[in-house]
């Protein structure tokens, strides 16, 4: 590291370096109440100034309204950051409560001609498929999204929420550089198969959700209280009534342990991700997400924090305790596949 700015790691086989914490930019056009544009600008330059470089988005998020508002961002920094989208989950303008799964290889080739002209570019460093649709055979969506690579419009391949065995299935068809899937003291079932194949691989985690949206942090408590209206947190089981109460006290030696380093709860949860991967030998580049530069210094800070062996072990036992599921609807997850 040099000039205070966070380590970097190789994403994927002979990829480009990047820092070892990335940015979710999600939240900043939609999902989580109201958005703050000029506060989330700053963000993404306090960021780079850290050097977080990998730089998350997807063509779902505000409707494309995510990717446009990346492209000043992206058109500034192109030669300093590795920009990542992904493509899949479809929405419809005139029904708001639509969301559809398209994996096959027409609509990728349209998706993608969308996401360059919403970000300005002529090149996406890493392109993701962002849900499988078990209907498309997997050679099928993969050789299309090969074909981009090709054509000189993508640089890397990722896919997300998929099994250890779809990962494979996907490596042999076309290089996998990274795997990103929801990953955090509250979600561990990518620890069965999926982690495993990404070992063997050498693809490179991108754990998203790590401060389990923003629970993790305390943040808020039980989302249909706490958090305004519209904010889409407040339909996930976890975080509502008699299970919002189970797991906020889960979170006990998490504050405990925050405590005792005189840090945030939110950097024991990152550091716990940092160290979770190196127990089985992997390269993690988690993405957390915030609108505020104050939270983006205090994420990266937590890649400088050790947890130990006791802490860990206070730590373990969480996961398996979590009242409530991720999604109203799990389908779309690698978790209902295994």
């Amino acid at each position: 590291m040099t000039d205070n700015k966070i380590a970097t790691v190789e994403l994927g086989n002979g990829g480009p370096q990047v820092g070892v914490q990335g940015l979710g930019c999600m939240g900043m056009s939609e999902f989580y109440g109201d958005t703050d544009e000029p506060s989330a600008r700053e963000t993404l330059e306090t960021a780079l100034a850290a050097g977080v470089t990998l730089f998350d988005t997807a063509d779902v998020y505000g409707l494309g309204a995510n990717e446009e508002f990346l492209a000043p961002f992206v058109g500034a920094h192109r030669d300093e950051i590795t920009l990542a989208t992904k493509f899949a989950i479809e929405r419809r303008r005139d029904d708001p409560h639509y969301r559809g799964v398209r994996n096959d290889p027409a609509y990728i080739r349209q998706a993608v001609e969308n996401s360059l002209r919403r970000l300005n570019t002529d090149v996406i460093d890493l392109y993701y498929m962002h849900r499988r649709d078990p209907a498309v055979p997997l050679a099928e969506s993969v050789g299309a999204m090969a074909e981009l690579v090709r054509q000189g419009k993508v640089k890397q391949l990722g896919l997300s929420e998929v099994t250890g065995a779809e990962l494979r299935e996907a490596y042999a068809v076309h290089p996998i550089a990274a795997l990103q899937s929801e990953w955090s003291l509250f979600s561990r079932d990518v620890e069965r198969s999926a982690v495993p194949a990404a070992v063997e691989l050498g693809v490179t985690f991108v754990p998203y959700s790590p401060l389990g949206r923003g629970f993790l942090t305390g943040a808020f408590t039980d989302a249909a209280k706490d958090l305004p209206k519209g904010d889409f947190r407040q339909f996930q089981p976890r975080f509502t009534g008699d299970n919002a109460k189970v797991n906020a006290a889960l979170l006990e030696p998490v504050h405990k342990i925050a405590a005792a380093h005189g840090v945030s709860a939110a950097q024991v949860a990152l550091a716990w991700v940092q160290q979770r991967a190196r127990v089985h030998g992997l390269t993690v580049v988690p993405i957390p997400g915030t609108r505020r530069s104050s939270r983006l210094l205090e994420n990266v800070a937590a890649t400088r924090i050790t947890l130990t062996d006791q802490e860990l072990a206070l730590l373990e036992p969480i996961a398996g305790q979590v009242a409530g599921d991720r999604y109203p609807d799990m389908s779309s997850t690698s978790a209902a596949r295994e």
